[in-house]
């Protein structure tokens, strides 16, 4: 399977609480919600194509207790049968149980066992959100695509996707688009270690 992620960012690259102000309120965190004014039809339709792609979902601790909390209430929403149906992992050292079926616990060496689910046949294994797991896997250079849907938002505070002092990385674009809500979707693919160079040599 390919290891894709799909991540909310806005535009000074916070990834933390795109959802609702109390999504994550960790480290006094107060500006939760900041994404839901730019999502609109557009981007809904292009999120269920890729969604459609995905054979399994792989969670960070955090976001998986968020969804395991609200997909299976949300039986109306078109994402719901296949997000309800879908093999899930959650990396985890903590949990022992995970109430949302089909759900496998991935604790002790995760990049090794994400590596093994790599291996599987299927098309996609897709993170959602979970910022934290997405850094050490790209790190470990195991993501093969990168979804950001970027909003036209300064939240001034908030975890970010790429921290100071995280690994370099060099993207290739594989795709671009805007959403009449602002939305810029940008697809990239990671290329290796990034190239460095002096301006107008």
């Amino acid at each position: 399977m390919k290891l894709v992620l799909q991540e909310f960012l806005s535009l000074d690259g916070v990834s933390q609480g795109p959802g609702s102000p109390d999504e994550d309120t960790s480290d006094g965190f107060t500006r939760g919600g900041w994404f839901v004014p730019y999502a609109d039809e557009q981007f809904e339709r292009q999120a269920g194509v890729w969604l459609g792609s995905a054979d399994a979902l792989l969670f960070g601790r955090r976001t998986y207790l968020n969804f395991a909390r609200d997909w299976p209430q949300m039986t109306e929403h078109p994402f719901a049968p296949v997000m309800n149906g879908l093999p899930k992992y959650v990396a985890s050292q903590s949990l022992t149980e995970a109430a949302w079926d089909p759900t496998t616990i991935l604790s002790g060496d995760v990049p090794a066992q994400v590596a093994d689910l790599k291996r599987r046949p299927g098309r996609e294994l897709q993170i959602h959100g979970s910022s934290r797991l997405a850094q050490s896997l790209l790190a470990a250079g195991l993501i093969d695509e990168l979804r950001l849907a970027i909003a036209p938002v300064v939240v001034g505070q908030g975890r970010r996707l790429f921290p100071d002092g995280g690994t370099p990385v060099g993207l290739r674009l594989l795709g671009n688009e805007t959403t009449p809500g602002g939305l810029a979707i940008h697809v990239y693919e990671p290329t290796g270690q990034p190239e460095f160079g002096t301006y107008g040599t």
